[in-house]
């Protein structure tokens, strides 16, 4: 770190969430003023590989099927759980159990059964077709997908988890 680094850390600070400046603009790091200057598409993508990291790392520990999945299944359950996190996943009891169960059919049905599918709309169609099939190759969606029930009652009488 050069020394010019150093100071503006002391001068700026080092803040790693959000905040409002002494005018009222959005901040993060060493002064940077989001609403102004925002990101680059270089920061947004070094922030979405480390998110990723995290992501599969916490997977990694929580689920041992997980490294037994193929790598199209295994970018759903990462797909979902950046989306939603890890405890909101874990709730989706069903899902997990017919993963574990290499379940396929019944994996996406659960997934779909749910108020993530209805609130994602296309990603959750697209990440169920994956998960049934296996493949990225996603263009026959909606000839397999049945349509999620009514918003609020899912199949087993749990709203929203599947």
């Amino acid at each position: 770190m050069t020394r010019l680094h150093k100071m503006l850390i002391r001068h700026e600070g080092l803040r790693l969430k959000p905040y409002r400046d002494t005018v009222g603009k959005l901040t993060i790091g060493v002064g940077r003023n989001l609403d102004d200057v925002g990101i680059t598409r270089e920061e947004a993508l070094i922030l979405l590989d480390n998110d990723i990291a995290k992501v599969r790392r916490e997977v990694n520990r929580t689920f041992p099927w997980f490294s037994h999945l193929n790598p199209v299944r295994k970018n759903v359950v990462l797909n979902m759980v950046f989306n939603i996190g890890l405890p909101r996943f874990r709730q989706f009891k069903k899902t997990i159990a017919a993963i574990k169960a290499k379940d396929w059919e019944e994996a996406a049905n659960e997934m779909l059964d749910s108020r993530w599918a209805r609130q994602v709309g296309r990603r959750g169609r697209e990440l169920a077709a994956m998960m049934k099939n296996g493949k990225y190759n996603v263009s026959k969606i909606a000839k397999w997908s049945r349509q999620p029930k009514g918003i609020g009652s899912g199949r087993r009488g749990r709203p929203g988890v599947g």
